[in-house]
């Protein structure tokens, strides 16, 4: 009989016993019940509890059998894994709560004379009355910010990368991240001394001005980030044929890191677009339209939210409209990140032959 045969009949001693594919769908469905069993028994009211008290026997349930029946060390590698889930789960749970609840109370008054007509002379605690002043405040306070802080924020990394040597480097890289960390009500009162200092009234260019200081940061850090991993070879290869280190940067470090910096500048637009405080000192509201984001008070969507909310007087009309802005944010913020998708995929580099 040939070795080959002999291999072939010998069993597979180093394949242990190994629990089915379908064993934790089985030992969280088993948790859920044993969690609902014990709020039940236990008086408790909030679904959150039971859910904590399910994730924990899903956990101990898991470990426990996999030590059984795989031995400790293949239940090390399952508890980690069960970790990773319940943590998904406890990040996800609550922003689906947080959009199902929008969704469905913003449907209310979301229809197309909410968002073509403005609060004009509509009190806050009567019905009726829009979001247009607001969308308008906003796209135009948010369009300023980007226009000043994102050029600002990708030359900055850009110097800090390509250029960036010695004391000066080492600075900009720390009051960078001072400012990342900064309150946006700093900001507001930053800009909001120069205006008393220069005694000018509120308006829409100020809140740009001080969203800008928020934006600029963010806008650093993802970019510095997205051209260091461009490879040193690609930048070797370009000044190796004789082509300046400027014209390298703009045609073969911006076009490889595109998608990255366009993500990154989506999502500092998604942080200042629901920035409330600085709009507060800055802008100060105004509930009719106004299309010049230069002179006079503008409004914007988180300003039109706090607003309605604060001054309802416990109105259902005014909660409606609040909660209808916050869906319309909410669209505004995900069309922004669907379309910065579409423009990364459209300016990544071809990688086919």
């Amino acid at each position: 009989m040939s070795t080959a045969a002999i291999t072939d009949k010998r069993p597979d001693s180093l394949r242990g016993a190994s629990l089915p594919k379908w064993s934790p769908w089985a030992i969280a469905a088993g948790s859920i019940v044993v969690a609902a069993g014990i709020g039940l028994a236990a008086g408790l009211d909030s679904k959150i509890q039971w859910g904590l008290i399910a994730a924990i026997l899903f956990i101990l349930g898991t470990y426990g059998i996999a030590t059984r029946v795989e031995g400790r060390r293949q239940a090390k590698d399952r508890i980690a894994t069960s970790f990773v889930w319940v943590s998904f789960l406890i990040a996800v749970v609550p922003l689906a709560s947080l959009i199902w609840t929008t969704v469905k109370r913003g449907v209310k008054v979301l229809d197309g004379y909410f968002l073509t007509h403005s609060m004009g002379v509509v009190a806050d605690t009567e019905a009726g009355g829009g979001i247009y002043h607001a969308i308008i405040g906003s796209l135009e306070q948010v369009g300023l910010a980007v226009l000043i802080g994102a050029p600002i924020g990708v030359l900055t990394a850009i110097y800090l990368v390509e250029y960036g040597r010695g004391n000066l480097a080492r600075s900009v890289t720390f009051f960078v991240d001072v400012m990342t960390g900064i309150p946006s009500i700093v900001a507001g009162l930053f800009i909001l001394s120069l205006m008393l200092i220069f005694e000018m009234q509120p308006f829409g260019f100020a809140g740009s001005l001080a969203l800008a200081i928020l934006m600029m940061p963010v806008v650093v850090r993802s970019t510095e980030e997205m051209l260091k991993l461009v490879p040193n070879e690609l930048r070797e290869a370009s000044l190796a044929l004789g082509i300046p280190k400027w014209r390298t940067i703009l045609k073969v470090v911006l076009p490889t890191s595109i998608g990255g910096i366009t993500t990154g500048i989506m999502l500092a637009i998604a942080r200042i677009a629901g920035e409330t405080a600085p709009v507060l000192l800055l802008v100060f509201g105004n509930p009719f339209i106004n299309t010049n984001p230069f002179e006079g008070a503008q409004s914007s969507l988180p300003l039109y939210i706090y607003q309605q909310y604060a001054n309802s007087a416990g109105s259902g009309a005014a909660y409606d409209r609040a909660w209808a802005a916050s869906l319309t944010l909410i669209a505004f913020v995900m069309i922004l990140n669907l379309g910065a998708r579409g423009i990364a995929r459209w300016k990544a580099p071809k990688t086919g032959r």
